[in-house]
């Protein structure tokens, strides 16, 4: 294919350097060649761009317009902009050495009149996303559909009340599968923006949560009749832009995705600032997924302590990624999963030099937060330590409890007979917390 034109002629390869470099366009903990285990630490971390935010971000938030103006923006025929848009960010990914990307359906490509012609504005960019897959080596982490910014989806996709907007959601998803398909895609998240409800007062909400279920259902089916392979993936999130959202932690997914039999065919994507907007912390996201064998992907972010919504920011407490990254490795890993930057650049950083900057702090706080978990993994000081913790478990009365022999009357005649009053074990809870700290500043 013809070479385009250069975007970000001013920034080279983003170069491993080590600790001691003072290079702001360097990693200083990031080496994606790197041998760990015997695959690459690019490899493990499976790096990848949410071209929703590092591309479509114009830095706008509730209280203005964008501020972020790029130049392969210009132009009036919107296909042809949207392909210069993916030359672009392919020299990004390029440069930036991330392995991966991810995209809404329309992120790439612009919404039509039609359903048929957006569908057409797709396989153009699609074509031409193949190209430079096939160019660059870069793959496709996921595709989804975006069932939440057009005006139709105001009352959500699967959940709305109308059935033609079910069946347009429907299609818009069907599309969205075969491209995911075609280009490679290793999994494929479904996020509910809108699938909830502000009031009961107009709301079915069982008759909603059924169509939801149904609309999955009909996904797992297409996939199988076109041969997709891919991992399904539904990614939770607490609130906003729907006050009462139905996917509104890993828990509340789980117990959806069995009370309608599609436990099997899903995993989660897990989002950091979604974790926090839930009152959990992502660790504990992270590992009620992986309890139950639904640990996918991450969205690899966070959000403001000091505002209440979606900031979407760049990771770069290590200590957070440390200990998220610990229940990662324990749970083997993410498979065909990764860690997606679905992050966006702040209202004043307008330079495309900021977008190189972002990435770099986030690669190098994930790669780090990597090493000191594996570390405290090796080590095994805390894996000891619950162990002992619950070692009364293991054997004797303890085991039979697991196991099903003990009940409530044979309990009691332990307590009365032989065991008497327990005896408080303290949980060190200090302790450990500066053991972390030795392993984070050691």
């Amino acid at each position: 294919m013809k070479k385009a034109k250069a975007h970000f002629p001013s920034i080279p390869v983003i170069a491993y350097e080590g600790v001691n470099s003072t290079n702001a366009l360097a990693f200083r903990h990031y080496n994606p060649d790197e041998v760990v285990d015997g695959k690459t630490l690019s490899a493990h971390l499976r790096f990848s761009i949410a071209y929703w935010h590092a591309f479509r971000g114009t830095g706008a938030d509730p209280f203005g317009p964008g501020t972020i103006q790029r130049p392969w923006e210009a132009g009036k025929d919107a296909v042809s902009i949207a392909k210069v848009r993916m030359d672009a960010a392919f020299e990004f990914f390029q440069k930036i050495r991330a392995p991966f990307y991810c995209f809404h359906d329309r992120d790439i490509a612009p919404e039509g009149k039609t359903l048929a012609e957006s569908n057409k504005h797709l396989d153009a960019v699609v074509a031409h996303a193949k190209q430079l897959q096939k160019a660059t080596g870069v793959k496709l982490l996921w595709g989804t559909a975006n069932l939440f910014s057009n005006r139709r989806y105001m009352c959500g996709a699967a959940t709305n009340p109308d059935a033609h907007v079910f069946a347009y959601a429907a299609a818009q998803v069907k599309k969205a599968l075969e491209v995911t398909q075609e280009l490679g895609g290793e999994n494929y998240v479904f996020w509910g923006g809108r699938e909830g409800y502000e009031t009961l007062l107009n709301t079915n909400l069982k008759r909603e949560q059924d169509h939801l279920a149904r609309f999955l259902h009909l996904a797992v089916d297409y996939a199988k009749e076109i041969g997709f392979k891919g991992q399904f993936l539904i990614e939770p999130k607490p609130k906003e832009p729907t006050k009462h959202q139905y996917d509104f932690d890993v828990a509340t997914g789980i117990a959806f995705l069995r009370t309608y039999g599609l436990e099997k065919h899903f995993k989660f994507n897990i989002e950091t600032n979604h974790a926090t907007l839930a009152g959990h912390t992502f660790q504990h996201e992270i590992e009620v997924a992986a309890s139950q064998g639904m640990l996918g992907s991450i969205d690899a972010n966070a959000g403001d302590e000091l505002l209440g919504w979606d900031t979407d920011q760049f990771n770069t407490n290590v200590k957070e990624l440390t200990l998220a990254m610990t229940s990662i490795l324990r749970a083997g890993g993410l498979g065909t999963g990764g860690f997606n930057f679905d992050a966006k650049l702040r209202r004043p950083s307008i330079d495309p030099e900021d977008l190189f900057h972002a990435h770099i702090g986030g690669m190098d706080a994930y790669a780090l937060a990597f090493k000191v978990a594996r570390r405290i993994l090796a080590d095994g000081k805390f894996a000891a330590f619950v162990a002992d913790r619950y070692a009364s478990y293991d054997s004797g009365f303890g085991r039979d409890i697991e196991t099903g022999k003990a009940n409530f009357k044979s309990l009691e005649k332990l307590v009365l007979t032989k065991l008497g009053e327990p005896t408080p074990r303290s949980g060190k809870q200090e302790f450990l917390e500066n053991v972390l700290n030795a392993y984070l500043h050691g």
